[in-house]
């Protein structure tokens, strides 16, 4: 006569299945979190980005009635101003407070005499996409003082 007995334990492709699972569930769980940083990074310099073309829009408006607005006109690759001007102390202050908050950040300044100005803020990030070009955001604003 044939006894059968019940299966005790755990068999070992059991263990290894549930380990499989298990560590493909934290892989996935780790890639969404490195995602999410990269995403809140990207947000948090936008966010910083915004401030400072608020700020040196309202370093214009402050000085508006003494000063014309396309006195505050700098490119990207200029040099700061090194004058005592208060045009020239508000956007050398800008442009360095701008590098230092930012990593990499440029900013260039276009106002016509009409009142019309154009910020631009330029900074290097990294895509996940590979592409070289997509490395460099820009932030644009236009306001009209």
């Amino acid at each position: 006569m044939k006894i059968i007995s019940a299966q005790r334990g755990v068999g070992l492709i059991e263990v290894l299945i549930t380990v499989l699972l298990i560590s493909t569930a934290l892989l996935a769980l780790s890639s969404l979190q490195a995602r999410s940083l990269q995403f809140n990074n990207s947000a948090y310099v936008r966010s910083q980005a915004n401030i400072f073309a608020y700020d040196i829009i309202d370093r214009i408006r402050i000085t508006g009635t003494t000063i014309a607005p396309d006195q505050f006109n700098i490119g990207f690759n200029d040099a700061l101003p090194a004058g005592a001007a208060p045009q020239q102390v508000a956007v050398n202050q800008w442009r360095t407070n701008l590098a230092n908050s930012i990593a990499g950040a440029r900013g260039r300044v276009d106002c016509n005499a009409a009142g019309f100005c154009t910020i631009e803020i330029r900074w290097a990030e990294q895509n996940s996409s590979g592409n070289v070009q997509e490395d460099e955001s820009t932030f644009s604003y236009t306001v009209q003082l």
